[in-house]
């Protein structure tokens, strides 16, 4: 078992005072949690491990000492009961972590470790949820062990409605909950693996709160509405033509998600395929490249500058792709200003009511290859890792057998 002391540092501080600490021994190794009370070493009683009643406060510096001292070894029993090797670092982090035992200290570190791996649009998403429980808490931290079922029921009810700038109050849908709630459990999970708080304060799964998320309705377009938008008359040198392609290059490509057509560069191209590899899962391979994809290359080779350029220009701006942040902050506006013009500009120009983003190019080629394709087909084509995975998004889009038993029932002769 780890040995718990209390002991009188022997560095001094600018004040000529010496600092009080626990130190914990394992195995020969120690590490050391400072109690935050310094004093002369005259004061010091090293054999009893006490503070000498010569010092003016001493009563009250002892009764500190010895139940920290208590809680030290019970931690570290507690601890070493559940696992057999346990080092002193391990001990100490229990007793008193690094970033803090307490829910904002922990979620600060997620949200960092989020940027650390490049994770720039989690940590924008991630960002304000966490704010807005702080706001819920009042701006103050709150132990892991207080955050209940009960807590969460009442949060669940604060994030029901929000007001807009403008004083409206509007209703938040259920996956924006979900959302938040998903946050907080992610950041517990994280102070569980780091023996911050025990699993019994945990307070999510079965009875608990439950974080299921409701199903997303996706809607793709039709074939007649792609072909408005193939046939629609746009000046060659605008904004909105650039648009355009993004969203049918994407589409030509089974969907291919926008984050990877940005990407996509000159040397891509080799022998009439394109070839690349998914950023989500690095997954790589090649396709033919459709007629109308390479009409729309073809109306970006008088900007290629290089060899190795980028085709399309939103993200030329770069000159390192190293930084995943950067890259993704950059990839995150250009999808916001193409999702602006097709939507506000295009959309309308064609007669389009649904949601035209460059994400429902995904769900159109979806919408359109309904049960054309074979599953495993569609597999290699989504690049999906898991065929559970393809079934499940083309699902949404496959009708027939269902409008079939539907009419077998409610239409007759």
């Amino acid at each position: 078992m780890a040995a718990v002391k209390i002991v009188l540092r022997t560095r001094e501080k600018k004040n000529g005072l010496f600092p009080l600490a626990l130190r914990i021994t394992k195995n020969r190794k120690s590490s050391f949690i400072y109690v935050g009370f310094d004093i002369d070493k005259i004061h010091w009683d090293e054999n009893n491990q006490r503070v000498k009643k010569t010092h003016p406060n001493s009563t009250r510096l002892n009764n500190l000492l010895f139940k920290k001292l208590a809680e030290a070894n019970d931690t570290s029993l507690t601890l070493e009961t559940i696992k057999k090797d346990v080092s002193s670092y391990a001990v100490k982090q229990k007793i008193k972590p690094t970033a803090g035992d307490t829910f904002f200290s922990q979620a600060a570190v997620y949200l960092d470790t989020l940027k650390k791996t490049g994770r720039q649009n989690s940590y924008a998403a991630d960002h304000p949820r966490i704010k807005h429980f702080k706001d819920f808490l009042q701006g103050n931290d709150i132990a892991f062990s207080d955050i209940t079922v009960s807590l969460l029921q009442k949060y669940k009810t604060y994030l029901l409605y929000k007001k807009t700038r403008k004083g409206v109050v509007i209703k938040r849908s259920d996956r924006t909950i979900m959302n938040h709630l998903a946050v907080i459990r992610a950041v517990f999970s994280q102070a569980i693996k780091l023996s911050l708080v025990d699993q019994q304060h945990y307070p999510f799964g079965h009875d608990k709160i439950r974080i299921k998320f409701p199903d997303s309705l996706k809607i793709g377009l039709s074939i007649e509405e792609v072909q408005r938008l193939e046939e629609l008359s746009l000046d060659k040198n605008s904004f909105l033509n650039h648009a355009r392609n993004v969203w049918l290059f994407s589409f030509y490509f089974a969907g291919m998600r926008v984050s990877d057509v940005l990407r996509i560069k000159w040397t891509d191209i080799q022998n009439d395929r394109l070839h690349y590899s998914m950023a989500k899962n690095a997954k790589g391979g090649s396709l033919k490249i459709p007629n109308k994809a390479m009409d729309i290359i073809n109306q970006y080779e008088k900007d290629k500058r290089k060899k190795d350029d980028l085709i399309f220009p939103d993200l030329k701006v770069l000159d390192d792709f190293r930084d995943n942040i950067v890259v993704q902050k950059k990839i995150a506006n250009a999808v916001h200003r193409l999702d602006k013009n097709l939507q506000k500009h295009i959309a309308p120009m064609i007669e389009i009511t649904k949601p035209l983003t460059m994400h429902i190019a995904r769900h159109t080629f979806g919408n359109i290859s309904g049960d054309k394709i074979s599953i495993q087909m569609l597999q290699k084509l989504y690049r999906h890792s898991s065929i559970t995975t393809t079934i499940g998004y083309q699902n949404n889009f496959i009708h027939k057998d269902a409008d079939a038993a539907l009419d077998s029932v409610i239409i007759w002769k």
